[in-house]
C-alpha cells in the first residue's frame, strides 16, 4: 500500500500492454509446517531475559520489501494532480497484489529537496516523481549523492540525465510523429505558430528538426504571447504557400487561431497540433479544429484505467495520473528480480525491449528521456479518431 508521510502496470518487457495488469488475480504463499510432537515429547521452554529496546524513529523498517518514495505535491495549487498521481500509484500496487514494494508519499509544496532528504534518510532506494522541473533541479542533486534514482514525471528533458529519467510526454516526439505523417500524406510545405517562452523554443526547434528531416521545409515560423492582439497578428504575418500549420499550444489558442488562418492565407491548410491537445477530454467537439491532426499516446487502455480509478475513488483521474500507475508497475516488474537491502538496479530502465503502459510502449534511452509509441488522431464529428496507430515496435 501507499503510505502518505505527514498525512500495473506489470511494467513488460518486449512491449507487452499493461491490459493484463488490470485483471490480476491475487495469490497465496502457503508455508508447510512440521510434524507436532506429543505432548510428553515437547522440549521444554526456557523464556529468555527480555532486552531493553530502544525505540527506532520514522518508518518501520522493511525486510522483504523495497522502500521507494513518491514525490509528488499534495497541498497547494497542483495538490490535485498530486493527489491523482499517489492514488494510481496504490491502484496499480493492489492491480499487482505487490508484496515487493511499499511506497510512501512526500509533499513537494512545502520543498522538493527537503521531501527528497526526508525520503532517503527514510531508506528510499528509488524515487518516482517530482513532476514539476523545477522540483526536479531541487531534488536531483541530493538524490544522486545518495545514489538513488529518480523517474519523474516531468516532461522538461533538459532536467534528464545523472541518474534522473523523465517519464512526462515530450513536445519534440508529439511534433516529430504528426509531421512524419503529413509527410506521409504528400505535405512537403510547413508553417507553424509557438508560443513565447520555453515551451515555444522547444516546439519551435523540434519542428525544424523533424520537418527537414523527413525532407519536408518549413517556409514560416511566427511567435506569439498568448494575447489575442498577438495571436492576430503572429497569423497576419505568416508567409503565404504552407500546407500544414503546426499550432504549439493548447486547444484553447488553437481555436482562437483557426478562424484566423481561415480567414488569412492557409484556408486550405491542415491544422496540426501538439501532445497537449491529448490531454483536453474535449478537444474533439470543438468544430473550428474539424480534420486537424495531432500524436499522442493511446486512450483505449487508460480509458479502462480510468473506469477503475473513478469506482474506487469516486472522482475521474487526472490525465497524467497515468504515469504514477505506469512507473509503479514498472517498479514492481524490476522488483522480481531486485534483491531488498540493495541499491536500484538503474540500468534494467533501460532495457532496448522496452515496457508497455496504460500509455502504451515506452522504453528510457541513455539520455534518460522516455521514447514513446504515439498514435495520431484526428478531430472531427464531436470527438478524435485514430488514423494512424502506434508503431509495433520501436526503430534501433
Amino acid at each position: 500500500m501507499i503510505e502518505p508521510q505527514a498525512t500495473r502496470r506489470a511494467a513488460m518487457r518486449g512491449m507487452v500492454f499493461a491490459a493484463s495488469a488490470l485483471l490480476l488475480a491475487g495469490c497465496q504463499t502457503i508455508v508447510p509446517r512440521g510434524p507436532t510432537p506429543a505432548p510428553d515429547e515437547r522440549p521444554p521452554v526456557t523464556t529468555p531475559a527480555p532486552r531493553p529496546t530502544t525505540p527506532t524513529p520514522g518508518l518501520p523498517q522493511d525486510q522483504d520489501r523495497h522502500r521507494i518514495a513518491l514525490l509528488v505535491p499534495l497541498s497547494g495549487s497542483n495538490a490535485g494532480v498530486g493527489q491523482s498521481l499517489a492514488n494510481a500509484a496504490n491502484l496499480a500496487l493492489l492491480d499487482a497484489n505487490s508484496t515487493r514494494v511499499r511506497i510512501t508519499t512526500y509533499d513537494t509544496a512545502p520543498g522538493a529537496a527537503g521531501a527528497a532528504q526526508r525520503a532517503i534518510a527514510e531508506g528510499a532506494r528509488l524515487i518516482l516523481g517530482p513532476l514539476l522541473s523545477t522540483d526536479v533541479r531541487a531534488a536531483a542533486p541530493i538524490a544522486a549523492r545518495a545514489g538513488v534514482p529518480i523517474v519523474s514525471f516531468s516532461n522538461d528533458v533538459s532536467v534528464a540525465g545523472d541518474g534522473t529519467f523523465v517519464m512526462g510526454y515530450s513536445p519534440s516526439q508529439s511534433i516529430d510523429r504528426v509531421v512524419r505523417h503529413a509527410r506521409s500524406r504528400g505535405i512537403t510545405r510547413f508553417a507553424a505558430l509557438v508560443p513565447s517562452g520555453t515551451y515555444g523554443q522547444r516546439a519551435s526547434a523540434a519542428m525544424i528538426r523533424s520537418v527537414e528531416a523527413a525532407g519536408g521545409s518549413v517556409v514560416s515560423m511566427e511567435n506569439f504571447d498568448r494575447s489575442p492582439a498577438s495571436l492576430r497578428t503572429a497569423v497576419g504575418r505568416l508567409s503565404p504557400g504552407y500546407e500544414a500549420l503546426l499550432i504549439a499550444d493548447g486547444g484553447r489558442i488553437a481555436v482562437q487561431a483557426v478562424p484566423l488562418v481561415r480567414r488569412g492565407n492557409g484556408a486550405e491548410a491542415r491544422i496540426l497540433g501538439t501532445e497537449l491537445w491529448a490531454a483536453e477530454a474535449d478537444i474533439g467537439t470543438n468544430a473550428a479544429l474539424n480534420g486537424a491532426w495531432f500524436a499522442g499516446v493511446g486512450n483505449e487502455l487508460y480509458d479502462q484505467f480510468a473506469r477503475r480509478y473513478r469506482a474506487r475513488y469516486s472522482t475521474a483521474p487526472y490525465r497524467i495520473a497515468s504515469l504514477g500507475y505506469d512507473a509503479t508497475l514498472l517498479v514492481e516488474r524490476i522488483a522480481r528480480d531486485w534483491r531488498v537491502g540493495t541499491p536500484f538496479p538503474v540500468r534494467e530502465l533501460t532495457d532496448e525491449g522496452g515496457f508497455g503502459g496504460i500509455d502504451g510502449a515506452f522504453r528510457f534511452g541513455r539520455d534518460g528521456t522516455a521514447e514513446r509509441a504515439l498514435v495520431v488522431y484526428q478531430v472531427g464529428q464531436g470527438t478524435t479518431q485514430v488514423i494512424s496507430p502506434a508503431p509495433a515496435r520501436f526503430d534501433d
